[in-house]
């Protein structure tokens, strides 16, 4: 309890002097846009009573008119943020001739109610009363908070004669959404709940939240989806309770009811943090709930082009949400691409010539390019290329200018071919059976999820971009607590992309007698993949780490493990590490001992390599 409790401050002191936000935009003209900040009446929740006010900046082309209409872009922030992060969106593409709106999600910015997690019934419904406002329908806007003075109809934005179901609708305008983590669901969110809305470009954003803030790499049933709960990340969640927390307090006099019975959040946030700190998982009544607000709960109705971005440095919201999102669309013959680029909530600066948010140029900017090529074709109807179904930033590729040259680019996903290393009984991973040798590896789990390793806090790199690198210092974990296998020397690179998967056999007796009793009896472990460079230090892969909460220990045990895109250089080793806990993870309650025997071609970890 100490160290969550110190761990709290910490994290809300780093939050309270980072820049979560570009400088506000104020009500001016250029030569190209002009810029107008208006309130909205929002009417939310299931049943539709729930009144809110937003706050949004409009940007307007110069020459936009009701006889020269143009699209719309609409764009939120993400968790924490407001209206002002888009400045920069909002700049590039008013220039660019589109009709821009930029608002402040509920909860955040100055937008009043409380944090819904882009549940659809509340964040999703707010943002199609936006869009019904873009496309020209009066009563929405005002010019005050206290919605008294309302604002002319917008007469700007084409409209299209029928949405995507069919159905004609007179305020049914050209419009995608654009934006980030949070500002990424809700556009999955506004979709989902109306078809007007054209295309969706949703960047570094979860497809199950119940993963994303429990996750179990084992046990799943669909995409990251799984049966058992899986392992509390600590720090992550940590740092966004205290900032919704804070937001909620700084804007209560506006809006009281924000502070209870759970301040700023949905009033089951609070019990199931407090359920899921201690245990070290979410109760099924809350993993349905956080699955509600994620697009796994609702995919079918997403049948409008998906751009997809995703982080390879991201441990919150890492590539296997994209991967299941983008697999899942597919199927059902959504027209859909994705984009791994460099940066994530783990290390929040993009590579140069990849993006910036602040100044969005798509001419030196190879997401920028690729953002906006795709709002050209499917909202201005050009023939302007769309780009790969699947590109993925490399960075051992060196290139001045714009990113491009880092990328590689696919047909489809995955890529590669399959290279399987097998776990030996002297602790070596080996290409081929017939060099396994029998032995066996024990460790002990730690009682009531202590951490057994010092690696940084993950949540971090999302405050301050000068936070510690997730690997700039070597991994470790303390004796007994581990079990490792590592591999030759590499004579070549090796370059893995996509998602490891790990078989296994788990010898746990103490885990066996008690898993019958629930998720607090079962046995929990960390898996990882290690980068050893010649001095011999080992350094995880962008921090990442694959919790396991094992059902039933007895039957065989396949992880997969969170999808990354790295080079093993010449002269380095791969290594393979199960551990019984991991810093930024609540572990399990229990301390079990564990024996893993090398030797049977059971036991097998697989990479997806590329040429």
């Amino acid at each position: 309890m100490r160290r969550s409790r110190a761990l709290a401050v910490g994290l809300l002191a780093a939050a309270a002097t980072s820049s979560l936000a570009v400088p506000a935009v104020s009500s001016s003209a250029s030569a190209a846009y002009t810029v107008q900040t208006l309130h909205f009446a929002v009417s939310v929740g299931p049943d539709g009573t729930q009144q809110c006010d937003i706050v949004g900046d409009l940007y307007t082309p110069a020459g936009a008119s009701s006889t020269n209409r143009v699209p719309a872009i609409l764009t939120t922030n993400g968790f924490g943020g407001s209206k002002d992060d888009q400045a920069g969106i909002g700049a590039t593409f008013a220039t660019r001739g589109y009709e821009v709106l930029s608002y402040s999600g509920l909860g955040f910015g100055g937008s009043g109610c409380k944090i819904y997690l882009d549940d659809p019934d509340y964040d999703g419904r707010a943002a199609s009363q936006l869009v019904s406002y873009l496309g020209g329908t009066a009563g929405i806007a005002f010019t005050d908070a206290a919605h008294t003075v309302a604002a002319p109809p917008l007469g700007v934005v084409k409209h299209d004669s029928t949405d995507h179901t069919g159905q004609h609708d007179v305020s049914d305008p050209r419009v995608g959404m654009i934006g980030g983590s949070y500002g990424g669901q809700i556009q999955f969110a506004a979709a989902s709940v109306d078809p007007r809305i054209d295309t969706i470009v949703p960047l570094i954003t979860w497809d199950d939240l119940s993963y994303s803030l429990g996750p179990n790499n084992t046990s799943q049933t669909s995409g990251v989806s799984t049966s058992t709960p899986g392992a509390t990340k600590l720090s992550w969640g940590l740092l966004f309770s205290g900032v919704g927390v804070a937001d909620g307090l700084q804007n209560a006099q506006g809006d009281p009811s924000r502070l209870y019975p759970c301040v700023n959040f949905a009033d089951f946030v609070c019990p199931a943090l407090a359920t899921a700190g201690p245990n070290g998982y979410f109760q099924p009544s809350d993993v349905a709930t956080l699955r509600h607000a994620s697009v796994v709960s609702y995919l079918s109705k997403i049948r409008i082009p998906v751009l997809l971005a995703q982080g390879e440095n991201d441990t919150l919201f890492n590539l296997n949400e994209a991967v299941a999102t983008y697999q899942a669309l597919l199927a059902q013959h959504t027209a859909v691409k994705m984009i791994w680029q460099s940066w994530g909530h783990s290390q929040s600066t993009p590579a140069p010539g990849e993006l910036s948010l602040k100044s969005p140029d798509p001419v030196t900017q190879y997401e920028t390019a690729r953002f906006s090529a795709w709002f050209d074709h499917y909202l201005k109807g050009t023939s302007a290329s769309t780009g790969p179904n699947f590109s993925y930033f490399r960075d051992w590729v060196s290139y001045a200018g714009i990113a491009t040259p880092a990328y590689a680019t696919a047909s489809s996903f995955p890529v590669g071919t399959s290279s399987r290393l097998f776990l030996s009984g002297d602790g070596s991973l080996v290409s081929s059976v017939v060099k396994l040798s029998v032995g066996s590896q024990n460790l002990v789990t730690p009682p009531a999820g202590a951490p057994t390793t010092f690696d940084p806090i993950d949540a971090l790199g999302s405050l301050n971009a000068s936070a510690q690198s997730l690997d700039s210092q070597p991994d470790q974990d303390a004796p007994g607590s581990a079990a490792s296998w590592t591999g030759s020397v590499l004579t070549a690179p090796v370059d893995v992309v996509g998602s490891p998967v790990l078989n296994v056999r788990l010898l746990a007796p103490t885990a066996a007698a008690t898993q019958a009793t629930g998720p607090a009896g079962q046995l929990v472990l960390f898996v990882k993949i290690a980068d050893v460079g010649p001095d011999g230090k080992a350094y995880l892969i962008n921090g990442d780490v694959a919790p396991i909460r094992v059902a039933d220990v007895t039957q065989p045990v396949r992880v997969t493990l969170p999808a990354m895109v790295h080079r093993f250089a010449a002269g380095h080793q791969i290594r393979l590490v199960i551990a019984g806990a991991a810093t930024n993870y609540r572990g399990g309650m229990i301390s079990a001992p564990v024996t893993i025997t090398g030797g049977d071609t059971g036991q097998v970890l697989t990479l997806p390599v590329t040429p």
